[in-house]
């Protein structure tokens, strides 16, 4: 098992592999679905990002993705950089760090999760793993309980009327070769077989031939038989997306949201030599600020959030400019920018980590937005945690000297007290409501301007 963390630490891999891994992740970027969780840059990139191969040394650095990719019967975890403390992760590191990402990932608009983690054993140590885990369990119990049904329009030739009669084709194919005694009819059919079971079935079929779990390989199995009936079918990201339900079956919209993750994220085919390949990759920048954005909307009910809505700079509209997160409270508008960057407590920086681009960039903000009040929210990390972040005060010459203010702070996502029999015993919300509980009041503070 190799683990590099993000931009940190790098790890020699077989030299007769390691072509054969820069041609697959090249493979990846190209046959990958356009996320929602990439943006427009890195969708027209051509060239992939997941990993850096220093040639010289045979040698692989991480990137800005966390996930995992199977490759050649080796594991190669990526991990987020906040994590790092200069050494490399145990297998107990490993499902510490991968909690954090699946409690990150529950706050996410664009997944409805569910929330527990027990029942985890030894072998799920790869979040790949534990996500297939949390995805095959709830499925299963879901559809042991009730399968979802819905009216498809069938066109079927009967010996009696249904529905309406199709009477270009009754003439065409009956009346004109003396079968008139069958009818072409169209009628409404509540059927097992329908796009959204043909999408669990294809999701559960690609997930088992890349997990090694036993546990997960009998759930998937299992979910595969319920689902026998159900044509075998490949569905789309987008058009699973576009699957709604009625009330009686709300719970299936987190069985959708699973599916529309592992689409949108993971690739899976054979190469050289029928070889199984697997790649679930996810941008971190993309999750912190989904994370901040959920975690607001769903945490502080007197704020309310407003998120990456592309506006445009100039009134021609060739300049666009989107803010990640617009919050309003008590009728005062503030702008909050996520940055996933590493934040370090250097006494001779007098910039203290704030970069000249994301200045310029929040001075745009502020001129467009018609704000005065910006906070800058970066996370922890296992090592440096800074209390004393820079607040920086411009005067905008073009409104009468009104006063601008950047301020950056360092929120808590992380819990470092975190056990092995936390993760066996409790929820997901248990395990993490200590860290909520300070992320919550943290950005409370923030955004009345206490701290």
């Amino acid at each position: 098992m190799i683990n590099l963390f993000e931009y940190q630490n790098k790890v020699t891999f077989p030299e007769e592999h390691f072509e054969n891994l820069e041609v697959f992740l090249d493979a990846i970027w190209s046959k990958r679905e356009k996320s929602s969780f990439y943006n427009e840059d890195e969708n027209r990139e051509e060239v992939q990002h997941f990993i850096q191969f220093l040639h010289k040394n045979k040698e692989l650095k991480s990137n800005k993705f966390v996930g995992v990719i199977h490759f050649e019967n080796q594991t190669i975890n990526l991990l987020p950089k906040i994590f790092y403390n200069g050494t490399d992760a145990t297998q107990e590191d490993i499902k510490v760090i991968n909690s954090h990402v699946l409690w990150w990932l529950s706050y996410c608009r664009k997944l409805r999760f569910p929330n527990y983690l027990s029942g985890l054993n030894s072998q799920q140590a790869d979040f790949f793993e534990i996500l297939i885990y949390l995805f095959s369990k709830y499925t299963k119990e879901l559809l042991n309980s009730s399968v979802y049904q819905r009216y498809i329009e069938i066109e079927n030739e009967l010996s009696y009327v249904k529905g309406s009669i199709n009477f270009s084709e009754y003439i065409n194919q009956n009346l004109a070769r003396g079968r008139n005694h069958k009818v072409n009819c169209r009628y409404d059919s509540f059927e097992i077989d329908n796009p959204f079971n043909q999408c669990i079935k294809s999701v559960s079929r690609l997930l088992l031939t890349a997990t090694k779990d036993q546990q997960n390989k009998s759930n998937l199995n299992d979910i595969i038989f319920i689902l026998d009936e159900v044509s075998d079918v490949e569905i789309s990201s987008e058009e699973c997306k576009r699957i709604q339900f009625n009330q009686l079956f709300m719970d299936f919209e987190t069985v959708r949201d699973y599916c529309v993750l592992f689409l949108e994220n993971s690739v899976s085919f054979n190469y050289k030599n029928d070889l199984k390949l697997f790649a679930f990759l996810l941008p971190m920048e993309y999750v912190f600020e989904d994370f901040i954005f959920g975690f607001i909307e769903k945490e502080l009910n007197e704020v309310k959030a407003k998120s990456q809505t592309k506006y445009s700079l100039d009134e021609e509209k060739h300049f666009g400019l989107k803010p990640d997160l617009l919050l309003f409270v008590d009728g005062k508008k503030i702008i909050a920018d996520t940055k996933y960057k590493m934040v370090y407590a250097d006494k001779t920086d007098n910039k203290k980590g704030i970069s000249q681009n994301d200045l310029y960039q929040m001075v745009a903000y502020a001129i467009r937005f018609n704000a005065t009040d910006i906070k800058l929210l970066y996370p922890n990390s296992v090592k440096n945690n800074v209390t004393d972040l820079k607040t920086i005060e411009i005067l905008d010459a073009l409104a009468d000297n009104k006063k601008i203010t950047i301020k950056a702070h360092q929120v808590s996502i992380l819990n470092n007290k975190i056990s092995i029999e936390d993760l066996k015993n409790n929820k997901l919300t248990t395990v993490f409501d200590g860290v909520r509980l300070q992320l919550k009041q943290e950005l409370e503070n923030i955004i009345n301007g206490i701290s």
